[in-house]
């Protein structure tokens, strides 16, 4: 029997899941509340005499005990395998190349060897005081320096090649651990004249160094100009898969959430004063294989983030990879989306802290460390501060920048999972672009249309057609053509006040009409009047081709317009109340219809309830309330009123 089969045989997977969910008995087997999203009817269920488990719901994925523990604590099959057979009391097979594992442990011993070197040069030799010197500004404890192992690197040429060659290490070993370079007349040292911070693994294991140039000069030139230097890329350092203090952190990190600063002193400030669920990032964009490292310990995530850089791009794009590593599994595309929808289904916290300004972590926590306490615990959600610094960068005033600012954001509302989340952002997002909630509501929908898999799109996977989302009716016909007469026909300005903005769904052809309102034909043109970003559309419009019209079929014409685009925001408006019905009356058909045919009996009101949005007995109303205007429109046109319900 193989190593596999037999941790298989030894670990029930009931008695497995059992340890992280609450499983009921169901037939013949059980079920319980889904642990990899939020939901609040059971779709998980465990089948024992297959031995694997499912989710129905929001996950749509199972397994064997292997997957389950990969999923649950986000780590690849090799470590399930490793975790569950010391469960199971199996030795695994030793399969690894011992020429590599050799080669491998000696990088290991070289990087401790060089870290006690450098620690012991910076607190007894008399070339340190520069670092010396440094550390006592930047008031760091003697045992942080410790406990930190901070290190001097002397300015030498070969200072630390000399001393690792006494304990039997040569040069090609210390090049191989990216420690030494290989110049014109040999190997000499890499760091220089630096404060020297060692990498640790989350083992423990010193995989590499960073070192911090000193005040004064440094021998060498080219990387010696460098702030900080790393060790070069070997078969144990990589960067990007690594977080300064993790070994520290991971046990508080179990318990609070990770709290993500970007350098070594940052770090080391936290821990010191007692926050020790603090892990930087040293200096650059997190990536996604450190965020799959943290997620094996929390998927509570916090962002410390410069209160200069906190709407840059580059930070920006640094956030997405955070929480779109959340799940990698069902997430194939690393995006804003699936950053929001793991946010909501995974009940994974993610936050935002931005730093006031002109501080950073380590001078914020030395100066009031009650202060960095209430930074964190008021970190704002993720989609609240992609909300506030997308508006930020954009001219509100402008409708092209209003519908870039829809184009950005609307995405990620369709992600959130949870409806009454969803709809207050979709209100927030109304609000700011200035555009009917409705519409909106449809737009959501449409998303959901186009990022679903079953549906063949030009897009890739998981993408959304944003244009064609964000505004389906980006050159609507009958809005264009309205304006067209009113702008073409001045004898048409005594109707055209009657029309209320409201009419126009599309944000730039309600801003020419606004504008249209306020302009008055005795100064200059209403061309010259408009602000220079809606002239484009202004001459789009006003070049339309058009009928002939006598006078009488003007008017005709102008109120037929307007009631065919009134009769389609009520159809859009009874197509999204479908919608909501589809999704959320699928149980409870009965009791929903019994409510909302109260509710309707009392004027409607009865059935929206403030903590409730998504009550499926108020989508039911409003479904009634939409045909009916939809009909009452029809009849009324059919009598020659001339006017549509309004």
């Amino acid at each position: 029997m193989g190593t596999i089969e037999d941790v298989k045989e030894r670990i029930d997977i009931v008695d497995l899941v059992s340890q992280y969910v609450a499983l009921k008995k169901a037939g013949r087997g059980y079920t319980a509340l889904c642990p990899f999203h939020s939901e609040r009817t059971a779709s998980f269920h465990v089948d024992p005499s297959r031995q694997t488990w499912h989710c129905f719901g929001a996950c749509g994925t199972g397994g064997d005990i292997f997957r389950f523990i990969m999923k649950k604590d986000g780590v690849e099959f090799r470590d399930a395998l490793h975790t569950l057979a010391e469960r199971a009391g199996v030795a695994l097979d030793q399969r690894r190349d011992p020429v590599e594992d050799a080669h491998r442990a000696r990088l290991y011993e070289i990087n401790e060897a060089a870290a006690a070197f450098f620690h012991s040069t910076l607190l007894e030799s008399d070339a340190a005081h520069a670092a010396r010197a440094y550390l006592e500004e930047r008031r760091l404890a003697d045992s942080s320096v410790e406990r930190f192992q901070l290190g001097y690197a002397p300015n030498t040429w070969e200072a630390l090649l000399q001393h690792l060659a006494a304990r039997g290490f040569d040069a090609k070993d210390v090049r191989n651990a990216g420690l030494a370079v290989e110049g014109d007349r040999g190997a000499y040292d890499r760091f220089r004249h630096r404060l020297m911070f060692p990498i640790r693994d989350d083992r423990g294991r010193i995989a590499g160094f960073g070192g911090r140039i000193l005040p004064g000069d440094a021998l060498g030139a080219g990387d010696v100009h460098a702030k900080y230097v790393n060790t070069a890329q070997s078969p144990i350092f990589d960067k990007g898969s690594l977080l300064y203090a993790l070994d520290l952190a991971k046990d508080a990190i179990r318990a609070q959430g990770a709290v993500i600063v970007e350098g070594y002193m940052d770090a080391i400030a936290a821990h010191e004063h007692g926050f020790a669920n603090v892990v930087a990032s040293m200096g650059t964009a997190l990536t996604e294989r450190q965020v799959t490292l943290l997620k094996r310990y929390t998927r509570s995530l916090t962002l410390a983030l410069d209160a200069d850089a906190a709407g840059s791009e580059a930070t920006l794009r640094g956030v997405e990879v955070v929480a779109g590593a959340v799940d990698r599994e069902s997430t194939p595309q690393v995006d804003w989306r699936g950053v929001i929808r793991q946010q909501e289904t995974l009940a994974a916290d993610i936050r935002v802290l931005t730093m006031p300004a002109g501080r950073d972590p380590d001078e914020t926590i030395r100066a009031d460390p009650d202060r960095w306490r209430v930074l964190v615990t008021e970190a704002r959600p993720v989609l609240d501060h992609l909300f506030e610094t997308t508006a930020s960068r954009h001219d509100l005033s402008s409708p092209r920048e209003r519908s870039e600012v829809a184009t950005q954001l609307l995405p990620l509302v369709a992600a959130v999972g949870d409806r009454v989340v969803q709809s207050h952002y979709l209100q927030r997002l109304a609000r700011i672009v200035q555009v009917d909630e409705q519409m909106l509501r449809l737009d959501l929908r449409r998303a959901r249309s186009a990022a679903a898999p079953r549906r063949p799109a030009s897009t890739g996977p998981g993408e959304l057609d944003i244009a064609r989302v964000v505004n389906p009716l980006v050159h609507d016909a009958r809005e264009e053509f309205c304006l067209a007469l009113l702008f073409r026909y001045p004898e048409l300005r005594a109707e055209g006040l009657d029309i209320t903005p409201e009419l126009f769904a599309q944000s730039e052809n309600r801003a020419l009409f606004d504008a249209w309102l306020e302009w008055s034909d005795e100064g200059e043109s209403f061309e010259a009047s408009l602000a220079p970003d809606l002239r484009p559309q202004f001459e789009r419009v006003v070049n339309l081709d058009l009928p002939s019209f006598d006078d009488d079929a003007l008017a005709r014409a102008l109120r037929s317009t307007i009631g065919r685009i009134e009769q389609q925001r009520l159809r859009l408006a009874k197509r999204a109340s479908v919608a909501v019905i589809a999704d959320l009356a699928a149980a409870g058909g009965a009791q929903i219809a019994e409510r909302a045919l109260a509710a309707w009996r009392s004027g409607g009101h009865d059935a929206h309830g403030p903590e409730d949005e998504a009550d499926p007995a108020a989508a039911f109303v409003e479904d009634m309330e939409a045909g009916l205007k939809v009909h009452q429109q029809l009849l009324e046109q059919q009598r020659g009123t001339g006017h549509p319900a309004r």
